[in-house]
């Protein structure tokens, strides 16, 4: 079973910044594609930032020029840098693995992902 350990989260103030970090263990990491999620109050959950295998990446709009995904192979970690922070971008953050075979055209639906984190809480003061 897949474990995730997620770290990273907490308060911050309007225009701050945070880095989420997931480490990931019990999957073949580096042939994994990973995305962060979130979900705020009443809402659905949304996809942040993804990254595939060979390391490309792709954001949803509302964080595109603020936050940054990466991974470090040798580490089983996942990143999630985030700058110029908004009140907007309060909720809880999951990590998500997907160790199947990487399809780029899947990658922005939840149900791509066969594994889930325990998520941490993002709150952004204004």
């Amino acid at each position: 079973q897949v474990q995730f350990v997620e770290s990273g989260g907490g308060l911050a103030q309007a225009g701050g910044s945070l880095r989420l970090s997931c480490v990931v263990s019990e999957i073949t990491f580096s042939t994994s594609a990973f995305g962060w999620y979130r979900q705020a109050p009443g809402k659905q959950r949304e996809l942040v930032a993804r990254i595939s295998p060979g390391g490309s990446t792709n954001y949803d709009d509302s964080v595109k020029g603020r936050f940054t995904i990466s991974r470090d192979n040798a580490r089983n970690t996942v990143y999630l840098q985030m700058t110029k922070l908004k009140p907007e971008d309060t909720a809880v953050y999951f990590c998500a693995a997907s160790s199947g075979p990487y399809r780029g055209s899947d990658a922005n639906r939840p149900d791509y992902y066969n594994a889930w984190g325990q998520g941490t809480q993002v709150t952004v003061s204004s």
